[in-house]
């Protein structure tokens, strides 16, 4: 099997009906992570400081090139994952 590595990857939006046009996945991006608006932010990066403890106001004031979108947007695409159906194989 041959790879081509000359190959173009497109900067891809969650807008398939989902409403994710501010997560982004770019292969060349943070290694294909979901990331917030094609930033080099991953969507996990902030989740985690969201649990740990951190608030939005915070964030925003860390952050300055975030938008409280941002932050709705990556709550909403966490629910959306953890929403998936779960599969059983039989065994």
């Amino acid at each position: 099997m041959e790879v081509q590595t000359d190959v173009m990857f497109k900067e891809l939006e969650y807008t398939d009906g989902c409403g994710f046009s501010r997560i982004t996945v770019n292969p060349a991006v943070c290694g294909g992570k979901p990331c917030i608006r094609g930033l080099r932010f991953p969507v996990s990066r902030l989740l985690g400081l969201l649990a740990a403890g951190e608030t939005p106001e915070t964030l925003l004031h860390s952050y300055p090139y975030l938008e409280a979108e941002d932050i709705d947007a990556a709550l909403n695409y966490a629910v959306y994952l953890t929403d998936a159906p779960v599969l059983e194989l039989a065994m």
